[in-house]
């Protein structure tokens, strides 16, 4: 789900997002066999794009910026032609910048908040079909103009015959199908890659598959992602500074999720957060916090944290609006990630690694001593900041 903009303030976002319009997989069907040329292409010119990418290190920096700028529109344009599969793997990207050049990660940006929606009698048909009834009498008012559209669905803001505002999330006609028909695709590509690419076997890309899948099958169950909401509000019931809207389950269903209005403020419009007079630096400690105690004391956290999922109230307090993609943390991986916490705050290196191995995030080699000099060097430049 996308940012809720509050339509009485004229310092909150804009409402005006992307047009309702379809995807091209939308306005006509794809067999297999055609969901495969179009996957492999794109992903062929995705990797070629990579491999340039070297070559233009020997450019002047204005040229090389505006060159990986004009590849990585091409990226986002053709992700936003395959739809909401590939659309969920650009947003994850797009938070990468450890991964990706800059100007690939500020291109796909936009799919976290600039995506096409669909059209308006199709989210009416899904919800009266779901709900079992006509909008007119679900609803006191029903706005047909979606205030936000994402990659697995859109929101019409509505309100209750009991006053009360809402926003309902519609998901888009046909999801299921077509994410049948493009993992059989992904899954052709990651073996693919595995068998032909040697750089490509040191990353588990069949797990990375499998929890990919895993996940996305949990986002299109709305019910299950208003059941994570709840169980997420409860973890911060005794922090307001922490909101989450309330699911109103009377309305809701595995395609229909409706929840209380929240309206705020993108988490990283900085100068709308300073205009309202709200401390930037507040909300990013705040995040931190927020966070860590996901992390390590619930063992339970939002694991898509783009600015698209998370908001800040005129009074400087995070909204949460997205619990489709969650994740836990068992007991064990809580404990080493504690303690890695701690050996950043003691300095110590080898603890740091050793944990850092037990959770599967570094690989034990024959000579660590590369490795461990790198931590020592890191550890030194991060704990010349202040603890806060």
């Amino acid at each position: 789900m996308l940012l809720l903009p509050a339509s009485s303030d004229p310092s909150f976002q804009d409402p005006m997002l992307a047009p309702s319009t379809s995807f091209p997989w939308q306005r006509h069907s794809h067999s297999l066999t055609r969901r495969q040329i179009d996957i492999f292409s794109a992903a062929a010119r995705f990797f070629l794009m990579l491999w340039r990418d070297r070559g233009l290190m020997q450019l002047n920096a204005d040229r090389r910026e505006y060159l990986q700028r004009r590849q990585a529109e091409w990226i986002t344009h053709k992700i936003l032609d395959l739809g909401p599969t590939f659309i969920k793997i650009g947003q994850a990207l797009s938070t990468r910048a450890d991964l990706l050049p800059r100007p690939y990660v500020e291109a796909l940006k936009q799919l976290q908040d600039k995506v096409p929606g669909f059209d308006a009698h199709e989210a009416v048909q899904l919800i009266e079909a779901e709900l079992g009834s006509s909008v007119r009498s679900l609803f006191r008012d029903f706005d047909p103009l979606p205030i936000a559209a994402a990659s697995l669905g859109q929101v019409h803001k509505a309100t209750l015959h009991t006053q009360e505002e809402v926003v309902i999330k519609v998901q888009r006609p046909g999801l299921e199908t077509l994410f049948n028909l493009d993992l059989k695709v992904l899954h052709q590509l990651v073996r693919f890659c595995q068998t032909w690419f040697a750089e490509m076997r040191q990353f588990d890309l069949e797990a990375i598959y499998n929890e990919f899948v895993t996940i996305l099958y949990q986002e299109i169950n709305y019910i299950q992602e208003g059941k994570n909401a709840d169980r997420f509000r409860e973890n911060f019931q005794d922090d307001p500074r922490i909101l989450v809207p309330q699911i109103h389950w009377r309305y809701t269903t595995t395609k229909i999720l409706t929840m209380e209005y929240l309206p705020g403020i993108k988490v990283n419009d900085r100068q709308t957060l300073e205009d309202c007079g709200i401390d930037a630096k507040a909300i990013s400690r705040l995040g931190i916090y927020c966070y860590l105690k996901q992390l390590l004391h619930d063992g339970f956290f939002q694991a898509d944290p783009h600015p698209g999922n998370i908001a800040v109230s005129q009074e400087g307090h995070l909204i949460f609006y997205d619990f489709g993609m969650m994740a836990e943390v068992r007991s064990i991986a809580k404990e080493k990630m504690i303690e890695t916490f701690f050996a950043v705050l003691r300095k110590d290196s080898k603890i740091l690694i050793d944990t850092l191995i037990d959770l599967g995030l570094l690989e034990r080699t024959s000579d660590m001593t590369p490795i461990r000099r790198m931590a020592t060097y890191v550890l030194d430049k991060f704990t010349e900041k202040p603890l806060d």
